[in-house]
């Protein structure tokens, strides 16, 4: 008996049509309110629209959607959080992602729209890794991302105490928020941190670790880092995020400068979007390489051999994976002592 075929249906590219939606209906729930709403108790639509000012139209349409994809419950008439949208779509709560959202639909969309004309050219729509352009754009959102790496940077600052004592002095390169340096400098009263960024970025970072407690151990090199000195002697040197949008040889350069920087026996910790040796995945890897073609002249995502040949060509040892609860795991690496 011949086997039977399953029919192939347009479902997926279906699916794929629509994926837009859900970030925008997302960001239009998380602005009207109702994830912080809905934290008070479940309500019905009438509820949410009298506590929010929002149509009871609009909010039927948008809070049904949450529903199907299950950032929302629902019960008979009235709607309810669920622990993901809880946990990461309420603003008051510290692990509160919704920021996200809003560099999606404001600097994401608008620049992957030109993706047809950036494939065809080789060239990006808007680059954002130089500062003529990058300085104002990373000012703006970089805070914004601070949730999605901090239980990360947490973990990281756990690991490394467990190695560190006494004076640490911690260089924290293309720091945007402090994400990666805050909880190592909360973790020691010990720990100094030399921050290097774009001078538009600088008060972000004072900004952040002020509310943090920490600024008086935070100390800055302003300019771009393919030009300043780093300085030397540092135990660690934090490179969060910042491979991806240099390209490969930059991100050479980078490492080994870093290296340089660095004490015997100091740890690079490198934090990355990493594809798979082959390059078909994960998704967020290969999506965000897309990213990279769309925001940057050389830019890309990289695979853990690759960065850890650079590592072991500026003369690190020792090249690991530490796994992080974070959009990516971390990269350390050791240099000789």
């Amino acid at each position: 008996m011949a086997e039977e075929r399953s029919e192939v249906t347009p479902e997926r590219l279906m699916q794929m049509a629509w994926g837009y939606s859900a970030p925008l209906i997302l960001e239009a729930a998380i602005e009207n309110r109702v994830f912080d709403v809905l934290d008070q108790r479940p309500m019905t639509v009438e509820e949410v629209s009298a506590a929010t000012g929002a149509s009871v139209r609009g909010l039927r349409a948008i809070m049904n959607a949450l529903v199907g994809f299950q950032f929302l419950g629902k019960d008979a008439d009235r709607y309810t959080l669920t622990p993901e949208s809880a946990s990461f779509l309420v603003s008051s709560r510290p692990g509160y992602h919704g920021a996200l959202l809003r560099h999606t639909s404001r600097h994401l969309i608008p620049a992957w729209l030109g993706l047809s004309e950036v494939v065809r050219t080789g060239k990006p729509s808007r680059p954002v890794n130089q500062q003529a352009d990058g300085g104002e754009f990373f000012a703006n959102f970089v805070e914004d991302l601070l949730p999605l790496n901090f239980r990360a940077a947490q973990m990281l600052a756990d690991h490394l105490g467990a190695t560190a004592g006494g004076p640490t002095r911690v260089l924290d390169i293309a720091a945007g928020s402090g994400v990666w340096s805050i909880p190592l400098a909360q973790r020691s009263p010990e720990v100094q941190v030399t921050v290097v960024d774009w001078p538009e970025v600088v008060p972000v970072t004072q900004r952040v670790t002020g509310r943090f407690g920490v600024a008086d151990r935070y100390r800055y090199v302003v300019g771009d880092l393919r030009e300043v000195d780093f300085g030397s002697g540092y135990e660690v040197a934090l490179l969060g995020h910042i491979l991806h949008s240099e390209g490969p040889d930059p991100a050479r350069r980078l490492i080994r400068k870093t290296f340089d920087a660095l004490a015997p026996g100091g740890t690079v910790v490198i934090a990355e979007m990493l594809a798979n040796e082959d390059r078909t995945g994960p998704p967020i890897g290969v999506i965000f390489a897309v990213n990279m073609l769309v925001a940057t002249e050389e830019g890309d995502t990289f695979t853990f051999g690759e960065i850890s040949e650079w590592l072991r060509e500026a003369g690190f040892t020792d090249a690991r994976l530490l796994e992080a609860p974070a959009p990516s795991p971390l990269i350390l690496a050791t240099k000789p002592a």
